[in-house]
C-alpha cells in the first residue's frame, strides 16, 4: 500500500514557531518521563527540511 506524502509550505516565522512548539513539547515529555522519539522525528524533518523559493500571485 502506497502512503501518502504532504508538503507544508512555511515562511520562516511558521517555521520558527513550529520549531519552538516541537521543542516545547519535547520538553514536557521529557519532564514527564514519556517517550519522545516521534516528536524527535518531526522536529529533525523540520530542521533539515529543504527551503524553497515561491513565487506568490496576488490578483
Amino acid at each position: 500500500m502506497r502512503t501518502e506524502t504532504y508538503h507544508v509550505y512555511l515562511d520562516s516565522q511558521e517555521r520558527q514557531i513550529l520549531i519552538h512548539s516541537l521543542n516545547q513539547l519535547r520538553n514536557q515529555q521529557i519532564e514527564q518521563g514519556r517517550y519522545t522519539d516521534p516528536i524527535d522525528e518531526l522536529l529533525y524533518k523540520t530542521l533539515t527540511a529543504p527551503t524553497k523559493k515561491l513565487k506568490i500571485k496576488y490578483s
